[in-house]
């Protein structure tokens, strides 16, 4: 592997792993305040995995780096301008269901993002893209169930479901962005093509929405900016809780 491709895929993969550890951060903050006890317990476990996924995600990407860089390192040791996770994983979590919207989006996307890089010429890729997608599928089920029940429930779960579309739809774009650094894996046969995906990504949307009786909105400025380190205001505020303790004592271990 020449440098260009291995310094393209550290990149990639740093995307891969700061997704689900950012989102993973926030669905923690639900534990021992969801709706319902059993909720409670749905949210954690699939932050668990969240972070399961984040976790092996950085520590192959401090392998391709090779400067000794640990899976902590790179979570709690860089600063915002160098978090690649997708904008809307930083979004704040409003109510209930803002927060099953967010999670409906994003594991809409894993799930047939997934899917293709279990195909990938990079043997680990493959094999953490199959583990990962195993636990998406239920991801997906689950979150897709709670937005059909808010769309298609009472007058007021359905207005709460609507202005969380109106809050989060124009953070959907950055999941299907692609640069440079895509297109050197994508030749290299690396890295599945987004272009695809995304026209699976809006039937799936478009499908749950229907049965949720709300409208895909349309015309909506989309916002970008997460390859580039380009972050919203909520990602400063969550990296200064998630890395606290990390810094405040230093190579501490228990």
């Amino acid at each position: 592997m020449n440098s260009t491709i291995k310094s393209a895929l550290f990149e990639y993969t740093l995307r891969l792993g700061d997704s689900p550890l950012i989102l993973g951060q926030r669905l923690g903050e639900w534990c021992g305040h969801g709706p319902i006890l059993e909720e409670d317990i749905a949210l954690t476990n699939i932050s668990l995995d969240l972070i399961g996924q984040a976790r092996a995600f950085l520590s192959y990407a401090g392998e391709l780096e090779g400067k000794g860089r640990t899976e902590d390192d790179l979570a709690y040791l860089r600063d915002e301008r160098e978090f690649r996770n997708l904008l809307i994983t930083e979004q704040a979590n409003g109510d209930f269901a803002q927060t099953l919207l967010r999670q409906f989006f994003i594991s809409a996307f894993h799930y047939y993002f997934y899917a293709e890089l279990k195909k990938s010429k990079d043997k680990t890729l493959a094999a953490l893209a199959e583990k990962s997608w195993k636990e998406v599928a239920y991801h997906l089920r689950h979150s897709s169930e709670w937005v059909i029940r808010f769309g298609d429930g009472t007058e007021e779960s359905k207005r709460r479901l609507e202005d969380a579309i109106d809050e989060l739809w124009r953070y959907t774009g950055d999941m299907f962005d692609m640069d440079e650094t895509d297109r050197v894996l994508i030749a290299e046969g690396l890295v599945p093509d987004l272009s695809p995906i995304r026209k699976l990504w809006e039937k799936k949307i478009a499908e749950v929405f229907e049965t949720a009786t709300v409208s895909v909105p349309e015309n909506v400025f989309m916002m970008s900016g997460s390859r580039k380190g380009k972050h919203t205001e909520n990602l400063g505020h969550l990296l200064a809780e998630m890395q606290y303790l990390h810094r405040a004592h230093p190579g501490v271990s228990w």
